[in-house]
């Protein structure tokens, strides 16, 4: 049988519960326990699902060093700014950092823009919706 949304199954769970099916019979058939089938008769929608809290990174106590690097690169000229390489190495050189380049690669990409646009460097938003004046004779 293929996977059914939670969706679908709280619709089959409901539907089969008017049709006289016992709550014993509805976790069998569904193989679902009897909270499930007591929250599908409930409500017709799902709770939705809670958010986690972010994880613990190794470099959780290197972020401030790398948003002051950032910071101070706004001010420099092109030529001089950091790349992700350089502020990979300045971390294991002078602060003995045991991570990754790529976890600093990920966290500088997006950072950047951010930084940008606290600092106001950056538009807020980049889009620019386009309008088009319709003629009422067009011959396209």
């Amino acid at each position: 049988m293929p996977q059914m949304s939670k969706v679908e199954l709280y619709a089959a769970i409901r539907r089969d519960h008017r049709g006289g099916m016992s709550m014993r019979e509805l976790e069998r058939k569904h193989g679902v326990t009897w909270r499930t089938v007591r929250k599908a008769l409930d409500s017709s929608w799902p709770e939705p699902r809670k958010k986690l809290p972010p994880r613990v990174t190794t470099l959780d106590p290197y972020k401030p060093v790398i948003d002051q690097i950032l910071r101070a690169d706004l001010d420099a000229p092109r030529k001089q700014r950091h790349t992700v390489t350089r502020i990979f190495h300045r971390l294991i050189e002078e602060h003995g950092a045991d991570v990754s380049y790529g976890v600093v690669r990920y966290y500088v990409a997006g950072r950047k823009p951010e930084i940008l646009v606290e600092s106001g460097k950056a538009p807020l938003e980049a889009f620019v919706p386009q309008t088009h004046r319709s003629s009422p004779c067009s011959n396209y």
